[in-house]
């Protein structure tokens, strides 16, 4: 999943955003409305996590922007409003849920999975594929009975891998997906991380690579 953060409270985001990473999502920040709308306009984000008082751009700008397009991306609203006008006003402008500040961060992250799940198709609980099981849950990974304990980035990798259901997905995919728009697009960091799946997985390898194209769990 990849979520978009516009809030221009620093230390709020970057809480945010470090609490969703925990979790193994991929977050971007964006400061203002007019930077969330130039991050909006480059990548394919699953929610947008949306301030409404931002600066350059008003958040009910941005939102009303996103809900006029073709994406697909659902919007979550902030804002220190919590009277039923203005939830009411929020939602007429196109926000698909609304969450009065302060908040716990468990309501936040329980509302961002619900959101992303209606930004596309319903997946499964389970992912499964060559004897791989990913239990997406409990967070828990076995082959072949074995429970095989991973980390966050290799968990939302390999994740990437079994939704594809047999495709190929490039590298510049799973960046995308897994990472955020600060890595850089010339690292090795997909390379290693494959590695260190294949080598937690065991034997026979499961992850082939597809040389100058990408890779995939035929």
């Amino acid at each position: 999943m990849r979520v978009l953060i516009a809030e221009d409270e620093r230390m709020l985001a970057d809480s945010i955003a470090e609490g969703l990473r925990a979790e193994a999502l991929a977050v971007d920040i964006a400061y203002d409305g007019g930077a969330a709308l130039e991050r909006l306009g480059v990548n394919d984000y699953d929610v947008l996590i949306l301030d409404r008082d931002l600066p350059v751009v008003h958040g009910d700008e941005v939102c009303t922007a996103v809900a006029g397009s073709r994406a697909l991306v659902r919007v979550l609203m902030l804002t220190a409003a919590g009277d039923v006008r203005s939830r009411v006003s929020g939602l007429t402008l196109g926000a698909d849920d609304y969450l009065v500040k302060p908040f716990a961060f468990e309501e936040l992250l329980a509302r961002v999975h619900a959101l992303s799940r209606r930004a596309r198709p319903a997946e499964p609980p389970r992912l499964e594929r060559a004897g791989v099981l990913l239990d997406r849950a409990h967070r828990q990974v076995f082959r072949g009975g074995r429970y095989v304990p991973l980390a966050r980035k290799e968990f939302a990798l390999l994740a990437e891998l079994l939704r594809a259901d047999g495709a190929v997905v490039s590298t510049e995919e799973l960046l995308e997906k897994v990472w955020d728009e600060h890595t850089d697009p010339f690292t090795n960091t997909v390379r290693v991380t494959i590695m260190k799946l294949r080598r937690k997985l065991g034997d026979p390898p499961v992850i082939e690579t597809v040389p100058g194209v990408g890779y995939q769990i035929p």
